[in-house]
């Protein structure tokens, strides 16, 4: 085979698509290069039998030769197991033969079949073809009746506006959820606040309140460990706008949804000229029942310190979008994209779904890391080709998944009024997935790819580079797919006369004609093929970069357990309880593989001290390359180039550091649609910081000292906390002095007083009346803004629960730190079962204000053995293995 140029601009001669694309699907050498050139690998399907985790972890550590938090991810992910989480594959090597497995009978349906060994060949060691998520867990896995798609959208309509069509959305969102989509949907439609209803409410509560009941949803179903996913989006014409953006700058609420506003040009040019924007409901309508006039750039500004100070919301650029939308030339026809996916790289109609796989470009890097680095674009044509063509097998695996739902709900036993809308609900997916047969091709490790290749990330030169790879990428997917045509038939609806004007498509015509004459002449069997996903877990089995970003850190701290006594223990820091810990640097696995090739041991390396580190970092290929080194506007600028040859979108995020000013935010924003972006998400460093505490916990003094409480107010503001416990439902009422927790009431909700779900905050007032014990009353605000007061709060709960609540009551208010309480309360050995219950209870409500990034003061994950829990949103997480633990 002929090798790309090592020329310093190596795509300069190899974007031709001038070869045979019969030969490549019949993997004839001179084209394709599978993983085992010179022997051919016997694929065995793995019994079906259980293993033991202890067992399963040591092969599959092996397997990622030692990588402990690879293993972790797979073990916990995506290997095979059934609802008693027994696990019945050993290693990736059996996921892969499962797979491959799966694929290749879909093959055999149709002509010119690829070999059960041909796609393992490009499965295997997760190197060339890398399913994500859905299908990596979930194909030819019959214990989980579940989808296979990552991503899904629901229906929007005039219909939905109802609370009646609220509710169906709501019930939608957790049909999808239980199955394990991702969910996105867009709020519009909704009713802006304080427009006329016909029922007892007499007005409208506008899009806030809804935001919160699909964002309590979320956190209500669980996905295997994980809860689901959502976005929600609203459009900047709907004058509740500025509300849905202020509603998750308090980083307390609405925790469950991500959130995005559609910003569209005519709004951002007025952005630009400074001058009036008008809002209206219901929005694009010729004669709409309601307008309002706002200055575009205040609104704008707004956008930008929310995002500056809390991440959020994203923006989506909405004309861009549907003017780019392949699907949206057959908006008539139900495809008119409406939202997109919780991380934003697929817009879609409503009721569609896609499935996600990545080609991870590493693989393609002939001779990494040296003078002879080059990208090997035959194979990664060749593969392209594959991997589109995997795509659409997962498009009838899908259907099949679909099937065995539906099989299931109509063996359910529930009455069918019952089951009505979850019925529906995957009919309409199906027909969706049927008809236009969309797949999520994208790439992962572009940031291993061009350091492998001596590039720097963020220069003109990666930047030309990426953009011509996701060409070849797109070309080859696209003409995969009018093959896939000719022997399986096109996508139902598919029109070229619809799809002429199409930027997207004409730019692919420009580079290749024939593709053109020969997609007017067969079709196409996917209605859209790619996209740009972030791989977060996947990238971690990849060991490579995720998705379309650089390397996040080169390296990172940990922390190992270690024994004082052991003859060469090495003790760089004893914490609180005595126990004695080694720091090592965790260096990024492909820098390990520049160390190695370029003398260094990364075992020594990793004992360096900072210092020491960063000159050796300075003369690698990540110099200048890592997410907190790189030119944001550069970045920018490869999203817009890149995303020329994407269909959907592209999940990117630009990292800032915590100084940056908030104008550099606008800039970036800007930036982002004059390049040509879809969408945009910023984080600033710090950001997502916990807003009722700072992260300051501070030292033991090293004397006693008194301190004194501060004077209860006769009125305290108070946060109001449900959770469940087991079965139970519970209430943490929580009073706040200077936004810190002050004291605390808590009990099962059963118990306690009657509060209406919407209620997040209120008001805990002590009175006293002359001789009389003091009395708690609990005050809120209703939808209307009027004060409902409850008296008694302290009757409402189980006596001898209130005498341990104010025992911790008092501790809160003389200034004991938030993880030090609830490290005594877990602590404590209460006789009764249904204390100790409470107990728990209380952990919970007092989590929730512990802020985001906050280590534990016990902070050994029970699962993995890593020093790396940290408080994440009122959960304990574990950043090495994925372990979550809540109160």
């Amino acid at each position: 085979m002929t090798h790309a140029s090592t020329k310093k601009k190596p795509f300069t001669n190899d974007l031709t698509l001038e070869f045979d694309f019969k030969r490549a699907l019949q993997n004839e050498p001179s084209v394709t290069v599978g993983i085992h050139e010179n022997q051919q690998e016997e694929i065995k399907q793995a019994p079906l039998k259980a293993f033991e985790r202890q067992e399963i972890f040591e092969a599959t550590k092996a397997y990622f030769d030692g990588d402990e938090l690879a293993a972790n991810v797979w073990i916990n992910k995506y290997a095979m197991k059934d609802s008693q989480g027994r696990i019945y594959e050993r290693s990736p090597t059996d996921m892969h033969q499962r797979l491959a497995s799966e694929l290749a009978r879909i093959e055999e349906k149709y002509p010119h079949p690829l070999s059960r060994q041909e796609i393992y060949d490009l499965l295997k060691d997760f190197k060339y073809v890398v399913p994500q998520g859905g299908p990596m867990a979930g194909i030819g896995n019959d214990f989980q009746i579940s989808s296979l798609s990552n991503c899904f959208v629901i229906g929007v309509g005039g219909e939905s506006d109802s609370y009646g069509g609220i509710l169906k959305l709501d019930e939608e969102q957790v049909q999808l959820m239980k199955r394990r989509g991702g969910v996105g949907h867009d709020l519009s439609h909704i009713r802006p606040k304080g427009s006329p209803v016909k029922n007892s409410a007499l007005t409208s509560t506008g899009v806030v309140p809804i935001m919160e009941r699909f964002s309590n949803t979320t956190r209500e179903v669980a996905q295997d460990g994980r809860r689901g996913a959502l976005m929600l989006s609203l459009s900047i014409q709907h004058p509740d706008a500025e509300d849905f953006i202020d509603a998750k700058i308090d980083t307390t609420k609405i925790t469950g949804a991500n959130i995005s506003i559609k910003l569209e040009d005519d709004f951002m040019q007025a952005v630009e000229e400074d001058r009036e924007y008008i809002q209206q409901f219901p929005i694009h309508q010729k004669n709409p029942i309601s307008t309002r006039r706002i200055n575009a750039r205040k609104l704008w500004r707004n956008i930008i310190h929310n995002a500056w100070a809390s991440a959020e919301p994203g923006v989506l650029f909405w004309d861009t979008i549907k003017k780019e939308s392949v699907p949206d030339c057959y908006a008539d026809l139900g495809y008119e994209t409406v939202s997109t996916n919780p991380c934003g790289e697929i817009p879609l109609c409503p009721y569609d779904s896609c499935r996600l796989v990545a080609i991870n470009l590493f693989s393609y890097v002939e001779s990494p890391f040296t003078e002879k680095a080059h990208f090997n674009f035959q194979k990664f044509r060749a593969h392209a080709i594959k991997a589109q063509r995997i795509m659409d097998d997962i498009v009838d695996l899908e259907v099949e998944k679909i099937d065995t739902i539906l099989s299931k709900i109509a063996s359910d036993p529930e009455p069918e009024h019952i089951k009505m809308t979850e019925r529906q609900l995957w009919e309409k997916i199906r027909e969706k997935c049927v008809e236009g047969r969309r797949t999520g091709l994208g790439i992962t490790a572009e940031g291993d790819m061009l350091a492998g290749l001596g590039m720097t990330y963020g220069s003109d030169e990666a930047n030309l580079f990426a953009s011509n790879i996701q060409k070849v990428l797109a070309l080859s997917a696209y003409r995969s797919s009018v093959e896939l045509a000719k022997e399986r038939g096109g996508f139902n609806v598919y029109d070229p006369i619809r799809e002429e004007n199409n930027p997207f498509m004409q730019r692919l015509f420009k580079e290749d004609q024939d593709l053109k004459n020969e997609m007017k002449k067969y079709g196409r069997r996917n209605i859209a093929c790619l996209t740009i996903a972030p791989t977060g877990s996947t990238s971690i089995m990849t060991q490579t970069t995720s998705g379309l970003e650089p390397v996040f850190m080169v390296s990172y701290k940990r922390r190992r357990k270690v024994n004082p006594n052991d003859q060469n223990a090495k003790i760089d820091f004893i914490d609180k309880s005595g126990d004695s810990w080694e720091e090592f640097h965790v260096l990024h696995h492909k820098f390990e593989m520049w160390l190695n090739l370029n003398g260094y041991s990364p075992e020594q390396v990793s004992k360096l001290d900072d210092a020491a580190l960063q000159v050796i970092i300075e003369k690698s290929p990540y110099h200048g390359s890592s997410a907190a080194d790189i030119d944001w506007l550069k970045k920018v600028e490869m999203q817009g180039m890149v995303q020329q040859w994407v269909d959907h979108s592209i999940s990117v995020t630009i990292n800032i550091p915590k100084e940056t000013p908030e104008q550099v935010v606008e800039n970036i924003y800007l930036a982002a649609w004059q390049h040509g972006c879809k969408g945009m998400t910023i984080y600033r460093d710090g950001s997502r910081d916990g807003v009722l505490i700072s992260n300051s916990q501070g030292g033991l003094e090293k004397e006693f000292s008194e301190s004194k409480a501060p004077k209860r107010p006769q009125k305290l503001s108070a946060g109001v906390v449900r959770f469940n416990n087991n079965d139970e439902k519970w209430i943490g009422v929580i009073g706040l002095l200077d936004d810190r927790p002050y004291e605390i009431f808590t009990g099962k909700a059963e118990d306690s007083f009657l509060l209406p779900n919407h209620v997040k905050k209120g008001w805990v007032i002590k009175n006293k009346n002359g001789d009389q014990k003091s009395r708690y009353n609990f005050q809120y605000e209703d939808r209307d803004g009027f004060k409902v007061t409850i008296e008694g709060l302290s009757r409402s709960f189980n006596p001898e629960y209130w005498n341990y609540a104010k025992l911790i009551s008092g501790i809160l208010r003389h200034g004991m730190p938030l993880i030090y309480i609830v490290n005594l309360i877990e602590h404590l050995h209460l006789s009764d079962e249904s204390l100790n219950t409470w107990k728990n209870g209380v952990i919970r409500a007092l989590s929730k204000f512990i802020a985001d990034g906050t280590e534990p003061l016990e902070n050994v994950c029970k699962e993995c053995g890593d020093q790396a829990l940290v408080y994440e949103e009122g959960c304990l997480n574990c950043h090495s293995c994925g372990y979550s633990r809540c109160g």
